[in-house]
């Protein structure tokens, strides 16, 4: 018999919309670690990060009457997270990066061999990246988002989002060869 993902849980976020504060601890503790990472990649900040998934679990736990097992509860807590540190970065006015009309196809560009790259260039590279890069590049290839979705969360077409990818990873590629 297979388990749907998105009832993961299930007894614990029900047990937490009665306000049952040992549940409400628990679930926290088996999501905090994840949902800080999220909010470090995006922002940078380990305070910040801290901030934004605080606020994020008192906001999950005051409107979990909205949530409905359409996803799982990590992944409806995750883009609460995501949604919350890019309000952050736009009050901060951290621009995500300028954009131009037209939309560059990168198509002709020989892909890297990614075995042959260091995991730490890598992450250091990325965290070298102007914010609004560093957003496309952690929606895109680390959260898994597709540029439909990005597109949605941060108020810009696909296209745009496609074209600020491929902007992105040029930039990190420059960024790890100098490394």
């Amino acid at each position: 018999m297979k388990t749907d993902i998105r009832f993961t849980h299930q007894i614990l976020v029900e047990q937490c919309k009665t306000g049952n504060s040992s549940s409400q601890y628990e679930l926290y503790s088996l999501y905090v670690d994840a949902m800080y990472n999220v909010g470090l990649r995006f922002l940078g900040n380990k305070e910040d990060a801290e901030d934004i998934v605080q606020d994020s679990f008192v906001d999950a736990f005051k409107n979990l009457d909205h949530f409905k097992y359409e996803s799982s509860f990590g992944a409806w807590l995750k883009r609460i997270v995501i949604n919350k540190s890019i309000n952050h970065l736009k009050v901060k006015r951290i621009p995500v990066a300028p954009m131009e009309t037209h939309e560059f196809h990168l198509a002709d560009e020989e892909p890297e061999e990614a075995d042959a790259m260091d995991l730490k260039k890598v992450q250091l590279g990325i965290s070298k990246l102007p914010d609004g890069y560093r957003q496309i590049i952690s929606l895109y290839l680390i959260e898994g988002y597709d540029h439909i979705e990005i597109g949605e969360i941060l108020g810009i077409s696909s296209s745009t989002s496609k074209s600020q990818y491929h902007r992105a990873k040029k930039k990190l590629l420059e960024i790890i060869s100098e490394l």
